[in-house]
């Protein structure tokens, strides 16, 4: 039995007629994968919101539906922009048997000595890693201390992952997961000095130019 687990109720509202279920705060959803027609859905959107927040997408998931228990995984989320209202979910169902290929999100924790001391820039350059093990195996997320980065040079990459029973990152080990940037000069903001010798281009006041030659110009002689 899954650590997380959710009930469904299967749904015949399709387009539009779906947005009769979100305004009772009920998710429309699909549950396709190994075992099972894909199938339409309801879930409640509090309860699903709860569960995301703890499972992410890489914790099998126990979905009810209707008393069958499907273990499935979190495949996608959408929201509506405006309320952050959940709008849709898949649910991929998945075999406990069979390794299947994941994304694991990364978590910072801690405080870098580089930023609290040196005045840097804390920078993740990846926020999950790709993986592959049995849907059991699979974990929330990885943490990651940033105490070890000390200096500007110090970077933290996928091999130093910490190593978990099950899973096999297959992401590249020497891709950098965070590092510190240091602070950049403010000369680096400065507009550019010409260089010794570089000839500076004229202002052209074309707007100026043109006044003036339109004072001076002179009426055309009528002809007689």
């Amino acid at each position: 039995m899954a650590e997380f687990s959710i009930a469904a109720t299967p749904r015949e509202e399709i387009g539009r007629k779906t947005d009769a279920l979100r305004a009772e705060h009920l998710v429309p959803a699909v549950v396709y994968g190994f075992g099972t027609e894909p199938i339409s859905i309801t879930v409640s959107e509090n309860e699903l919101q709860k569960l995301y927040a703890r499972a992410g997408e890489s914790s099998v998931i126990d979905l009810n539906v209707d008393g069958k228990m499907i273990p499935v995984l979190i495949k996608d989320m959408q929201y509506n922009p405006l309320t952050d209202f959940i709008s849709h979910a898949d649910f991929h169902a998945v075999d406990l048997s069979k390794k299947i290929e994941a994304n694991i999100t990364i978590r910072l924790i801690g405080e870098a000595p580089a930023v609290k001391e040196l005045g840097g820039t804390l920078m993740q350059s990846l926020e999950e890693v790709e993986v592959i093990a049995l849907p059991s195996a699979l974990i929330r997320e990885f943490t990651v201390d940033v105490s070890g980065l000390k200096t500007y040079d110090d970077v933290i990459r996928v091999k130093d992952l910490p190593v978990v029973s099950g899973i096999e990152i297959t992401s590249n080990p020497e891709a950098a997961i965070a590092l510190v940037q240091e602070p950049r000069a403010e000369e680096e903001f400065a507009p550019a000095a010409p260089a010794e010798g570089e000839a500076v281009a004229p202002e052209i006041l074309t707007e100026k130019k043109a006044e003036e030659g339109e004072a001076d110009a002179k009426p055309a002689d009528k002809k007689k």
